[in-house]
């Protein structure tokens, strides 16, 4: 299984880890003993899931990106996958990934929204852990992705093969799914559902030591310091008038969640550091937790009165409970996935992040709050309805993964 997954630096992303937490939890459930984990951090996520677990294959990235050289590195991965020697050195990482997909039954690639050009490492690693599962005749899934939007021509075309290769693909939101179809895959093996971490509310787990200090009626706030290059100060004053105007309507605590943020006690990193100016800006008190895990962010989010985020997986634990809430997109990305991560469960409150500095957006979320009612109806409807569909997505990949 690949996932973006692995606490560096105590940094944890919870949406990351949710897909690949999720995917495993389902899997196991259908019987997978052993499983081996591609990570970032391979120390961490074996602790952290009891698995085994190995380094990616790794490309460049950043300002070192070379799409030659990955390219290079690609091939020379397959042909070694395929049995030719010789091509790279003893301890290149790439070796034990070979190995892990020859000894598996299945490979799997967990969800997530990383099929973009905006993240070419991603394409690449993906699309070559594509071409070394095929070159040893290993059954090979994609579950739970948002592909694109941007998607370049060379990645394009890695991304149409990785797919075109796969025994099924699954697609998180409508205009995923359509893109999909654009790159060839059949409908016989297309999905079109929710994010794999949808249920994971529905997990028990155990209640963190500050739990006790949560507002007991709230609105969780999520926010990400990616802005799509408006300024940051303009921004903390327009947040900091929209959830008091929220709060001053509602009645309800606000109450930041980060979803990239320290695991340290007490440090500051991440989304904290612009909740934390938000916080400062803002005449409405407000508290502040770092979930440490998957099913504590799930339970935040279902637990809220009402939800905000600029962030997708606040969205995605929210919408899955009938928790009415409104997205904040900085740029077409985010908007395509808080559209989808809010509409597969009936709601459609997406605000664009240039109608949020230019003027006070608090009455659109109070005539939100209104409607809640109809929001938890519809939402709880549609939930029985994709919980099934998921079920029955998860018997899917496991019986093609080998089981």
């Amino acid at each position: 299984m690949i996932g973006d997954v692995g606490v560096l630096d105590d940094m944890i992303h919870i949406g990351d880890e949710a897909m690949f937490d999720e995917a495993l939890h389902r899997l196991r459930l259908r019987g997978a003993r052993q499983v081996t984990a591609i990570s970032a951090n391979p120390a961490e996520t074996a602790e952290r899931y009891g698995v085994a677990a190995l380094a990616r294959i790794g490309f460049s990235s950043g300002p070192s990106f070379d799409r030659a050289v990955d390219e290079e590195r690609m091939r020379r991965v397959e042909r070694t996958a395929a049995g030719d020697g010789g091509l790279l050195p003893a301890s290149d990482p790439a070796h034990a990934v070979i190995d892990a997909v020859r000894a598996a039954d299945g490979v799997l690639v967990t969800g997530g929204g990383n099929l973009a050009s905006t993240w070419p490492l991603h394409v690449f690693e993906r699309a070559t852990l594509a071409r070394v599962a095929a070159a040893n005749g290993t059954p090979f899934v994609v579950s739970g992705q948002t592909f694109g939007p941007e998607l370049s021509g060379a990645d394009r075309a890695l991304v149409a093969g990785m797919l075109n290769s796969a025994r099924l693909t699954g697609a998180r939101e409508p205009s995923s799914a359509a893109l999909a179809r654009e790159l060839g895959v059949p409908e016989a093996r297309l999905h079109s559902g929710v994010d794999d971490a949808s249920f994971v509310g529905d997990r028990e787990g155990a209640a963190p030591p500050d739990a006790a200090s949560w507002p007991s009626g709230y609105c969780a706030v999520t926010f990400s310091s990616h802005l799509g290059g408006a300024d940051p100060q303009r921004f903390v004053s327009a947040a900091a008038r929209l959830l008091d105007g929220l709060a001053d309507g509602t009645g309800l605590g606000i109450l930041f969640v980060a979803h990239f943020g320290s695991l340290r006690a007490g440090e500051v990193r991440g989304d904290s550091v612009l909740h934390e100016r938000i916080a400062a800006a803002m005449s409405t008190p407000s508290s502040a937790v770092v979930p440490p895990d998957s099913i504590t962010a799930a339970r935040l989010a279902r637990g809220a009165s009402f939800v905000v985020s600029s962030r997708y997986h606040p969205a995605v634990f929210s919408a899955s409970g009938g928790v009415p809430g409104v997205g904040l997109s900085v740029d077409e990305y985010t908007r395509v996935k808080l559209s989808g991560a809010f509409g597969n469960f009936g709601q459609d409150a997406v605000l664009p992040l240039d109608e949020v500095l230019t003027a006070d957006q608090s009455g659109r979320l109070l005539r939100h709050w209104a409607d809640r009612d109809r929001i938890r109806q519809t939402g709880h409807a549609r939930m029985v309805e994709a919980r099934a569909a998921s079920e029955n997505w998860w018997d899917t990949v496991a019986a093609a993964l080998g089981g």
